[in-house]
């Protein structure tokens, strides 16, 4: 009997470590099941400008995994059962279980509503591919002078905010964030922000957090109403449910407590990576929700599946953090760098050639989805006989 490897999730995190799985384990040894809701690959960092009016490429799962032996189930992820080693999904024919030996989690993330009422009904976000296209739809249905309001004050509202105001130059948009607008920044990389949104003409709510958000606009809680006939909420992300309800150990937040790497603690035979990881890094610090932290733990969690499948040496992947990319339009950006205590150094790329490095690692991203062992030696592993043949990975 083959060992099942089950990859929940295929967004950066799943999609590169199932390929990576599939090109490096011998397929006399494994069979690897793909779980996504959606058919496609969707470029999660791309999705504000989805909304925005942009075109993205279409990148069907059938065309990265052809070749690979991958079998790809299309269904949402309903239930586990990591003592029975089930997983439950449901599609448009109803409702199944797979088994597996190995899994993999890398459910990503969603907009995080923080009990902030209001959020669910009336306001937009641009953490999955089905809201943002409703945000797009809604952003071509406004006329000139509608009214748009970003709530948030992270690298996605940053980035959505100056793509909407790029995209639609006849409406007036606004952001509203708790705190002070790039407070995080260096103070070069600040100041050239600040006069990014003075060049698009946005208008910025500093200290102002939102109370509930309605149908016309949101309310701070000192009760300023913000008018708005579009709401994005881009206040931070959070993990589904999936986790926490099961038997595995999970941080507060939900997201799965794992070692070096990328086990879990609770239950070794699942390994995790992306978003839904909780690990420190190098400097002592959790790794935070990006698509940097996707390659990182998706590498560890792919070399330590094979090693203590096949027995081999599990590779160290560096954890390390290194600086921020912000996109402010397609013309304008940031980089910046900060240190081992994750704090912005004085340093920062600015203007143009900041958006073209990030465009460039957005696209090298979506490339290397496809094609995980690029430059290297195309060889695969046999199973260690004897775990070959046992249900249970026993970590090396």
């Amino acid at each position: 009997m083959k060992h099942r490897i089950v990859v929940l999730g295929a967004g950066y995190a799943g999609a590169f470590t199932a390929g990576y799985l599939a090109r490096r384990l011998h397929a006399d040894d494994i069979e690897i099941t793909v779980v996504n809701a959606a058919p496609d690959f969707v470029e999660r960092l791309r999705l504000h400008q989805l909304a925005a009016g942009h075109a993205l490429p279409h990148r069907p799962l059938t065309e990265i995994f052809a070749g690979t032996g991958i079998r790809l189930r299309v269904a949402r992820v309903t239930g586990l059962d990591v003592d029975r080693r089930t997983v439950t999904v449901s599609d448009d024919d109803g409702t199944d279980q797979l088994g597996y030996d190995t899994l993999l989690y890398t459910l990503g993330s969603t907009a995080a509503d923080h009990g902030v009422p209001g959020v669910a009904e009336h306001a937009f976000h641009v953490a999955e591919r089905s809201s943002a296209l409703r945000l797009r739809a809604r952003l071509d249905e406004l006329a000139e002078g509608g009214r748009v309001l970003v709530v948030g004050g992270n690298l996605t509202a940053i980035e959505t905010v100056t793509e909407i105001a790029e995209a639609h130059p006849g409406l007036r948009v606004s952001l509203a964030t708790g705190g002070e607008l790039g407070g995080w920044l260096g103070p070069k990389a600040r100041a050239h922000l600040l006069r990014a949104f003075d060049r698009f003409g946005i208008t910025v709510h500093e200290h102002s957090e939102i109370e509930r958000v309605e149908r016309t606009g949101a309310v701070v809680v000192d009760g300023t109403v913000l008018a708005a006939d579009a709401t994005v909420w881009a206040a931070g992300f959070a993990v589904p449910p999936i986790a926490a309800a099961s038997a595995l150990a999970v941080e507060p937040d939900g997201r799965i407590t794992v070692d070096r790497q990328m086990r879990s603690i609770s239950h070794p035979e699942v390994y995790v990576a992306g978003d839904s990881v909780f690990v420190l890094g190098e400097n002592g610090l959790p790794l935070p929700m990006s698509c940097a932290s996707a390659g990182f733990t998706g590498s560890q969690a792919a070399a330590a599946i094979i090693g203590d499948l096949t027995g081999r040496a599990i590779k160290t992947t560096a954890l390390s953090y290194v600086g921020n990319h912000i996109s402010l339009g397609r013309k304008d950006g940031l980089f910046q760098l900060v240190d081992r205590r994750a704090r912005a150094r004085a340093g920062a790329l600015r203007g143009r050639p900041a958006a073209r490095v990030k465009a460039a690692i957005v696209a090298t991203s979506a490339w290397a989805i496809s094609r995980p062992t690029f430059g290297q030696r195309n060889r695969r592993y046999r199973l260690a006989t004897a775990r070959a043949v046992s249900s249970r990975v026993v970590p090396a």
